[in-house]
């Protein structure tokens, strides 16, 4: 069996394809904007341009001045995978199978029956594959974690290396991510590495203990859920330290736009993929771990704050809808910039989700307007604090668990530690920021509560949430028998009028895909209902070249042979085929 290694992707050969006369010359596809997201990790709004006196973040607070500070945004999930598996489709992660923290690689002590890749509805595509098709070169570096394999078809090239000044055609638009680790929970760890290394999990490459702290602890605003100690400062500013440096990683991505004179034509997104990495911030619904900051500058825009709800599902769309692509009709959320924005009505609520998370089961559903948070818990057996061998090692748990066993928690403070849960929380983030007051089960705001408890269920029965059926009757269901389904590998059909011979080409191996008089346009099928197409154009010494995304038939005008293959989000990846089309001299 012949095998193929995976390369970079790089970008779509747009003259590969014949296209009507008026289409070649429509200047809206040279005008058609870059765009950069810089994201980060585990952040909440603690930028000085969101208010935050202990934050230096000079870079983004000038971004935000030339921009539009979003205030009232908030992510599907309060930990990264099932975010990123919304963010990367533009579907809620309880509609795609992917609320399940960390399917693809397992966790210490998870369950049966991970590791396994989600498998999407077979309509969803990453929103970078409709990018790609539109001529867009994208580039990711470095993070993916999208509970699925990342497809070969999503970018054109996701790696430790991947930017924009990868891509051959100068005047190619692109659509690039730069994600920063810096800001992760484990980096508020004292000692990163001895931390993973006795959970028995990779270390992290070349990641040494934090340096000495910038951030004064006693400046820290210490939210009234945690006990007041120097552990809990400590934390805290070592945050801030970190959003610091990620700050200045960001203002280097900013930089390299000016330098190379892209900054009139190119639209640039920052983000945190949840909250903090904090106790009762990260993995939970509360606004400490899903409120995120959100900037986006669009060259010659007038600065602006913007306190509209919006949901990371208006990720998607609204790239595309800055791109030019009306967002196609599956994607939940809505286009908030561009072409199409407005597609879908203003969000009146938004939604979120908390379900396994490493080795602990959990059922949290959540809904928010602009003020009220409504929070159902369905496990109401089970403590806040659930035993996580990840997330405990965070020094500030670890306070918590020692002052809980004392005895020396007051206040506030106990609320994180209680051993069971109420079925509703509600509370009022306008007067309760913190969410601490739950205002439930007082009659007084039986109307609001009522409102959100129709609109959860409203939503519940809408999305199609996995979360209510087990994770082994869900796999089991996508991959039967515990076996994952493997794609069809594809073939190439020319779209012939005139020919002398052909033979369709098989599989894993090369056939003659016929003899032409003439150019040839070829197509590409794949048996496997929502599979996407790969394919690269192989040199007169055998050698492949880039995997481009199969959009559109090929404009064959001398003897090529083509390798393709194809991937069903979630299945593996077909075998390649391998087809030679001639074209004949006349002779």
């Amino acid at each position: 069996m012949r095998s193929y290694i995976r390369l970079g992707l790089l970008p779509i050969l747009l003259c590969a394809c014949a296209a009507p006369e008026s289409a070649v010359e429509e200047p809206a596809t040279l005008e058609r904007p870059n765009i950069v997201w810089i994201s980060a990790e585990d952040m909440g709004p603690r930028l000085g341009s969101y208010g935050d006196p202990v934050a230096r973040t000079p870079h983004l607070d000038s971004l935000a001045s030339r921009g539009t500070r979003y205030t009232r945004v908030f992510t599907t999930a309060g930990v990264c995978s099932p975010s990123r598996a919304a963010i990367i489709t533009g579907m809620h992660q309880v509609s795609l199978g992917a609320h399940h923290m960390r399917t693809l690689s397992g966790a210490p002590f998870a369950p049966e029956p991970t590791p396994y890749s989600v498998v999407p509805p077979h309509y969803v595509k990453t929103f970078t594959e409709y990018l790609r098709a539109a001529g867009y070169y994208t580039t990711n570096n470095v993070k993916e974690d999208y509970q699925f394999e990342t497809p070969t078809t999503a970018w054109d090239e996701s790696s430790s290396e991947a930017h924009w000044r990868g891509r051959r055609d100068p005047d190619q638009p692109f659509f690039s991510v730069f994600n920063f680790t810096i800001t992760h929970e484990s980096r508020i760890w004292p000692d990163p590495e001895a931390a993973m290394e006795a959970m028995g999990l990779p270390a992290f490459t070349a990641v040494p203990a934090p340096a000495p702290l910038e951030t004064d602890p006693d400046a820290v605003i210490v939210p009234p859920y945690y006990p007041d100690t120097p552990v809990v400062r400590r934390d805290i500013a070592q945050h801030y330290d970190n959003i610091a440096v990620m700050d200045a990683q960001a203002g280097m991505i900013l930089d390299q736009l000016e330098e190379d004179g892209l900054l009139d034509n190119t639209i640039v997104f920052f983000w945190s993929d949840h909250g903090d990495g904090l106790p009762r911030h990260k993995r939970w619904l509360y606004d400490s771990g899903l409120h995120v900051p959100m900037i986006i500058h669009t060259p010659g825009q007038t600065p602006d704050v913007n306190q509209e709800l919006v949901s990371f599902l208006d990720l998607a769309p609204t790239v595309l809808s800055l791109a030019g692509i009306e967002p196609p009709a599956h994607i939940q959320g809505r286009a908030i910039l561009g072409d199409f924005a407005g597609n879908k009505p203003p969000h009146e609520y938004v939604y979120a989700a908390r379900d396994r998370f490493d080795e602990q089961y959990d059922l949290v559903r959540a809904v928010r307007d602009t003020r009220y948070k409504y929070i159902r818990n369905y496990r109401t057996e089970k403590p806040y604090a659930l035993w996580m061998a990840y997330a405990n090692v965070m020094p500030t748990m670890q306070e918590l668990f020692k002052l809980h066993a004392a005895d020396a928690l007051t206040g506030p403070q106990t609320l994180w530690m209680r051993s069971r849960r109420p079925v509703h929380e509600l509370y009022d983030t306008a007067e309760d920021p913190y969410e601490v007051r739950n205002l439930a089960y007082n009659p007084t705001y039986k109307d609001e509560l009522l409102r959100l408890q129709q609109a959860l269920d409203s939503w519940i029965a809408t999305s199609g949430d996995w979360g209510f059926q087990s994770e082994l009757d869900m796999v089991e269901s996508m991959w039967p028998n515990g076996e994952q389904p493997v794609t069809n590998a594809p073939i190439m059909l020319p779209q012939a009028t005139s020919r002398t011979a052909i033979q369709i080409g098989g599989l894993d191996h090369t056939e003659s895909g016929g003899v032409f008089d003439g150019a040839v346009d070829i197509t590409m099928y794949s048996g496997t209902q929502g599979a996407s197409i790969a394919y690269a154009i192989v040199d007169e010494a055998g050698m492949e070249g880039d995997w481009l995304l199969f959009s559109a038939p090929l404009r064959i005008d001398q003897t090529t042979t083509i390798r393709a293959k194809a991937i069903r989000y979630g299945y593996q990846e077909s075998l390649v085929s391998e087809t030679t089309f001639r074209i004949s001299s006349g002779e």
